[in-house]
């Protein structure tokens, strides 16, 4: 755990980004949507669990999100061999180090560990997905506009396109990829969305349970206050 949660607090995919003007744009809330769920998780599976793991996060916690065990261990299943076990990937901490100059960190509560004063963590997720651009004089090629100077290249280049930053300090599209903005601003959101679901799995259940309590306490009100009325009109 202790490991854990330094590399959440100092890797540099997590460090402070941009300063106090940054501006965020508002992610999509798609928390209840099944579908975006599901199509975020195969995003995540297909493009991130490559390098970052989500080792508190088991694969069977999929059927939250209405996949069944068979269609997590036929689409889904590429780093386990049994739906019960963690998302872990092959690549060991110290070779990752040796490439990368620090381990790529765990994204299990990556959401909730970029919640700030900016904006939420989803927020933050989605400006960060969404802006990438080329920039030479980086090793890897690209820069960010939330996260200025990162190590990680833009893995979802080929589906948004080449983004440049203007003289204006706007972002241009320069080269379209596979996606048209608004499909991969969506890509972007269902990826967000279900990075967030990792973060806490039980938080819709949870927002549910809030409604369900509060509609009781509203009903228990009116009956308590006319007990009240009938105990005390004798008295009053």
């Amino acid at each position: 755990m202790k490991k854990f949660l330094a590399a959440i607090l100092f890797a540099p995919l997590l460090a402070m980004a941009a300063g106090a003007e940054l501006h965020l744009d508002p992610a999509p809330d798609k928390a209840g949507d099944m579908a975006a769920l599901q199509n975020g998780a195969k995003i995540f599976v297909n493009y991130c669990l490559n390098c970052h793991s989500a080792s508190y996060m088991r694969y069977n916690r999929l059927k939250d999100i209405g996949l069944s065990d068979a269609q997590v261990k036929d689409n889904l299943l590429f780093t386990a061999e049994k739906v019960g076990e963690p998302m872990k990937i092959a690549m060991q901490r110290a070779e990752a180090k040796v490439w990368f100059g620090v381990p790529p960190p765990d994204l299990t509560i990556i959401a909730r560990a970029r919640a700030s004063a900016s904006g939420s963590g989803a927020d933050w997720l989605y400006s960060y997905l969404r802006g990438f651009y080329r920039d030479e004089s980086r090793p890897t090629g690209w820069n960010n506009v939330v996260f200025e100077n990162v190590g990680m290249p833009h893995v979802l280049w080929e589906l948004q396109g080449d983004q440049v930053m203007g003289e204006d300090h706007k972002l241009k599209l320069v080269k379209p990829g596979t996606l048209k903005a608004q499909e991969f601003d969506a890509l972007a959101g269902d990826l967000v969305a279900y990075l967030t679901y990792m973060g806490e799995p039980v938080a819709e259940f949870r927002r549910q349970m809030g409604v369900i309590v509060l509609i009781f306490l509203a009903i228990f009100f009116v009956f308590a206050y006319a007990l009240k009325r009938e105990y005390w009109k004798d008295i009053h």
